[in-house]
């Protein structure tokens, strides 16, 4: 299958895709604090993406039955949102939201710090956020895929962390994964060619120890093998001649759209949630 180059009403339509799955992760990032469960923020990304007109891609996408993915701490990504699983002071947990609007995706994620937490969670989670810019910084027509991943890999690496090699990024539009995969790991000057048109999601997924995980017998949740904390962002980004636009937040701050829940704003990537 082809990589899809979009162009015009296809890319404004994933512009307002993009926004309002970042919009609705801002506003779960003003809710999260100590005592909530998972269960609470699945129930908060159903409610705020029925009101901004979309649907939550995730919902029954391969089986999965949860409209989010919420994954906390050892948890590297695919986390099931359960009742029984509360936040405590501490934790790190990324939220990882799509949204179908029109038939359009838009995927974003971000790890959120709960009241204070360990130096070595602020810095696992701060070296992967990092690490997302890292491989957007290096997008642009005519760069190769593994650029993405060494850009990623080198900084990881060099802040003594490893990235996971087992999931990457993909392509997104009107299918919420397409070609191509992203790996993020990689050599420089390899891989396809990168061409002005495409979108694809940088997502880079950070342990704080090795690089090796597995999948719990819920068929979903992936963990670090080694119990160490593992962090993760994301944006969905549009390839340009000049670099990339991202559709999911501010490159550079890392912010979401600005429009939080009942008027709130969230608190910038990375910033203590629930305080």
């Amino acid at each position: 299958m082809g990589i899809p180059l979009l162009k015009g009403t296809e890319v404004e339509r994933l512009r307002l895709a993009g926004r309002a799955a970042a919009e609705t992760l801002a506003c779960v990032a003003a809710r999260l604090a100590p005592g909530i469960t998972t269960a609470d923020i699945d129930a908060w990304v159903r409610e705020d993406t029925a009101r901004r007109g979309g649907k939550p891609s995730q919902l029954g996408y391969h089986g999965f039955p949860a409209a989010v993915c919420t994954s906390r701490n050892q948890v590297v990504c695919h986390g099931i949102p359960r009742a029984d699983e509360r936040l405590a002071a501490g934790d790190i947990i990324n939220v990882d939201v799509t949204t179908n609007l029109d038939g359009y995706h838009g995927d974003t994620s971000a790890t959120f710090f709960i009241g204070e937490v360990s130096a070595e969670a602020r810095h696992v989670v701060e070296v992967a956020r990092r690490c997302r810019e890292a491989g957007m910084a290096v997008v642009r027509h005519g760069a190769r895929l593994g650029d993405i991943g060494a850009a990623i890999d080198e900084l990881a690496r060099a802040e003594g962390c490893s990235v996971v090699r087992e999931f990457g990024g993909h392509g997104i539009g009107r299918s919420m994964h397409g070609p191509p995969h992203v790996p993020h790991v990689g050599k420089r000057g390899t891989g396809i060619t990168l061409r002005s048109g495409m979108v694809l999601t940088i997502e880079p997924m950070v342990n704080l120890g090795r690089p090796e995980v597995r999948v719990l017998p819920d068929g979903w949740t992936v963990v670090t093998e080694d119990g160490s904390l593992s962090a993760q962002f994301e944006h969905t980004v549009l390839v340009t001649r000049e670099g990339c636009e991202v559709l999911t937040g501010s490159v550079r701050g890392g912010s979401f759209g600005r429009q939080g829940c009942s008027g709130l704003e969230a608190p910038p990537v990375g910033t203590v949630a629930g305080r």
